[in-house]
């Protein structure tokens, strides 16, 4: 049985990586995916080639997730072409590290307006939608970096940190109407996104891990499917980690 038959999700940052695993995962369950990429069409067409037979449910859409006006135009063509929303994934994020005295200020408004600002402008046009048929899930893909910290990333930390508070506020806005706000919180997941990291650094960071290795971006989408899924009704304002121990 396909769990999310005939339900829409939408999926930021879908064709790579954790975002990638995620839409795949929805696929399969039979949901329509509506997937979000900011620049890189070689990885929209590659996800589309390996789709196979389910690329008829997968749509995907070029938008700057932190530009409101690109936020509302993609939202009125979902109002248009599907009349609804099931579930919001808002897991498109970047990193530009530096050490705090030394970051660029245009980094830190790059980063907190793509992971926090975009998060943000995503849920609010989804909330609209989902309140017309009073069901919706929410779900901010965070950070343990959100309260652990790690040098060189102050802007990634407080854009993480930033999206689980508001998460927590929305899932207090929206309960009524039966649209569950919760997070799930990564730690180190074997994709592109550990690019540029020396190999003593990713040793150290497997060091950290209780279960001494990454995780992978498969196992993220499990526990994505899991709180999307309407026997998760009772979970909202929620953090999921999804860490091996960390």
């Amino acid at each position: 049985m396909q769990t999310f038959q005939d339900q829409i999700v939408v999926v930021t940052g879908a064709t790579r990586g954790i975002g990638r695993a995620i839409t795949l995962a929805f696929l399969n369950q039979g949901a329509t995916v509506l997937g979000i990429y900011h620049t890189n069409r070689q990885s929209a067409d590659q996800l589309l080639a390996d789709c196979h037979d389910l690329k008829k449910k997968l749509f995907l859409f070029q938008c700057d997730i932190s530009n409101e006006e690109e936020v509302a135009s993609f939202y009125q063509e979902i109002e248009l072409k599907f009349s609804s929303l099931d579930v919001l994934v808002n897991n498109a994020g970047i990193r530009k590290d530096a050490f705090l005295a030394l970051m660029q200020t245009s980094d830190w408004r790059s980063v907190l307006d793509i992971n926090l600002t975009g998060s943000f402008l995503m849920a609010k046009q989804a909330v609209l939608l989902m309140m017309k048929n009073k069901y919706g899930r929410i779900i901010n893909i965070t950070s343990p970096v959100a309260h652990l910290g790690f040098a060189g990333q102050a802007n990634y930390a407080a854009s993480k940190a930033g999206q689980i508070g508001m998460t927590r506020s929305l899932a207090k806005e929206t309960a009524k109407k039966k649209i569950t706000v919760n997070c799930i919180s990564p730690g180190f997941i074997e994709t592109d996104f550990l690019h540029g990291l020396s190999k003593d650094q990713i040793e150290a960071y497997k060091n950290m891990v209780p279960i001494r290795r990454f995780g992978t971006p498969q196992e993220v989408a499990e526990a994505v499917l899991f709180i999307a899924g309407k026997n998760a009704s009772y979970i909202t304002g929620a953090v999921l980690d999804i860490n091996g121990g960390l």
